[in-house]
């Protein structure tokens, strides 16, 4: 398999100078990063760890992290694609990729496969020692001129993780009008097909989004660095909402508009479905787990945040508790809406 966006930069000599130019190339707003593999780390998942927290994402320390189940490769790497594609990042550069073994080089161009950002390794040793997946890279570069012509490439838009159509928004805003409508007096009512609660876009076209309850900035950039997508979503919906956990229950994929601008939350028996407006901090945070929800390959008429709200949800409860600035802990608590 021949792999498009990937460069392999030949540092034979190991000049300091390649090192550098990839460490202050590390630019997540212009949707550039720079990877430090962890040398010689024995953990399954330690180049995604890296690749988290190049993204700005912090794992919480401790042997009893709530972040323990992000050891697991698959969801650490999950992780990582999803913020990848929700910050768009566009060109992603590894020093001493030389030093990698075979299985994280396969878990790193799986990541690229993924998100189609462009990947740029520095082989700082003689090249005839690449691996047979890297050995079929065509594009090859050496020499300071070219890395820093590479350097400054905008690199390729990614394009998001896809989902079969939903139900237009129109059709979607007539059947919220038809559910609500009363019956003429003196007619029988035609037996009712269930019919999905209307997504976000269509109910904007009938209500008001709720303004967003502020939040102080060292709230929004804890939040911010939570590592696993789902987590940080659910959460920063109950740091702008104040209503309780149990409100994101039924949140699906279709109740997040496309701008992330507004989020519908569900309550019992979808008889208040209140829509609320995200503010800016919490876009990205909310872009990330409806990017982990379309990686998953999941309908977009499917729960969002039901990975977390289950089995893992003492995770989220454990997160909530070491944000005390945001008093998460009793609204993290309330299941049942």
């Amino acid at each position: 398999m021949a792999y498009s966006d990937v460069t392999i930069v030949v540092d034979e000599p190991d000049d300091l100078f390649y090192t550098r130019a990839a460490l202050h190339a590390h630019r997540p707003a212009e949707g550039r990063i720079t990877v430090q593999p962890t040398p010689a780390s024995a953990s399954p998942a330690a180049l995604a760890h890296d690749m988290l927290y190049a993204l700005g994402k912090r794992l919480a320390p401790g042997p009893n992290s709530p972040d323990v189940w992000l050891d697991s490769v698959n969801a650490a790497w999950l992780a990582a694609a999803a913020w990848g594609v929700a910050m768009g990042v566009r060109h992603v550069v590894v020093p001493r990729a030389h030093l990698l073994t075979i299985r994280r080089i396969d878990q790193l161009l799986a990541w690229h496969e993924s998100t189609g950002a462009q990947l740029t390794l520095l082989w700082q040793k003689a090249p005839r020692g690449l691996p047979p997946a890297l050995a079929r890279v065509e594009r090859r570069i050496s020499g300071r001129d070219r890395f820093e012509a590479l350097l400054a490439e905008p690199g390729p838009i990614p394009a998001p993780p896809s989902l079969p159509p939903a139900l237009p928004a129109t059709a979607m805003a007539v059947a919220a009008r038809q559910s609500s409508a009363p019956q003429p007096r003196g007619t029988r009512a035609a037996p009712k097909r269930p019919h999905p609660c209307a997504g976000a876009l269509a109910t904007a076209q009938l209500v008001q989004a709720v303004p967003a309850i502020g939040v102080a900035s060292e709230g929004s950039a804890a939040l911010a660095a939570l590592v696993h997508p789902l987590i940080a979503g659910a959460l920063s919906v109950l740091a702008f909402t104040q209503t309780g956990l149990g409100s994101l229950r039924f949140t699906r994929d279709l109740d997040i508009s496309g701008d992330v601008c507004v989020i519908k939350l569900h309550g019992a028996g979808h008889r208040h479905c209140p829509l609320h407006a995200v503010p800016a901090w919490a876009r990205p945070l909310l872009a990330g787990a409806r990017a982990h929800h379309r990686l998953m390959a999941r309908s977009p008429r499917e729960s969002v945040f039901s990975p977390v709200m289950l089995a893992e949800a003492r995770h989220l409860r454990a997160h909530a508790g070491r944000l005390p600035q945001l008093d998460l802990s009793l609204l993290a608590g309330i299941l049942v809406p």
